[in-house]
């Protein structure tokens, strides 16, 4: 347990932190194999995951760490579901980023009503997210946060224990990559920053 009157050090550089945001780059879901994450990586990735700002320290997601096997199963009732959507062949074939990975880790955001402003709460869920990518690649792994069709679906979030005022942030997909990732268009930072004197 961590004593709460305990300073926490001052930042100081770290040119192998910086290297990691310079190259940051979300992998293909489907393309993520073993090895993934041993059970303490895991438990090292949520904790520090969890290290997330947040207004009025609601904690306001969880996790869900879903193994192949839970995986496997929501797929196909995912697959029956998609049978019902628009484009059902489509929608089929993006449950292949689901069930790819050696571990993947549902936040789900879970806002306390009548507490901090709800999109805040929300934001504290997108940055848990973006914290497990970075803690993820601390310990050498790739990964992909990604929502799909199944995310929005009442009924598929059902299935993954995602309760009617709950939402699902993202799936932390977490593994190997056998080929290094490739680059994609960054935008233009002249374009969006305005500085105010």
């Amino acid at each position: 347990m961590t004593d709460l009157t305990d300073a926490l050090p001052l930042p100081v550089p770290s040119p192998a932190f910086l290297d990691r945001l310079a190259t940051r780059r979300s992998a293909p879901a489907q393309a993520l194999i073993a090895p993934g994450p041993s059970e303490a990586e895991l438990d090292r990735i949520l904790t520090l995951g969890a290290r997330t700002p947040d207004h009025g320290k609601l904690f306001p997601w969880r996790f869900v760490v879903l193994g192949p096997q839970s995986r496997a199963r929501i797929a196909e009732k995912l697959t029956v579901l998609a049978e019902l959507r628009d484009k059902p062949a489509k929608d089929q074939a993006v449950l292949a980023k689901l069930t790819a990975a050696p571990v993947t880790v549902l936040v789900v955001s879970t806002p306390v009503p009548d507490a901090k402003p709800v999109w805040e709460q929300e934001l504290s869920a997108g940055a848990v997210c973006m914290n497990l990518e970075h803690a993820a690649g601390g310990f050498g792994y790739s990964a992909s946060w990604i929502t799909d069709w199944y995310s929005y679906d009442p009924q598929a979030a059902a299935l993954f224990g995602v309760g009617e005022d709950e939402r699902i942030a993202g799936f932390i997909h977490i593994g190997t990559l056998a080929e290094p990732p490739l680059e994609r268009p960054r935008p233009e930072m002249s374009a969006k920053v305005t500085r105010l004197p």
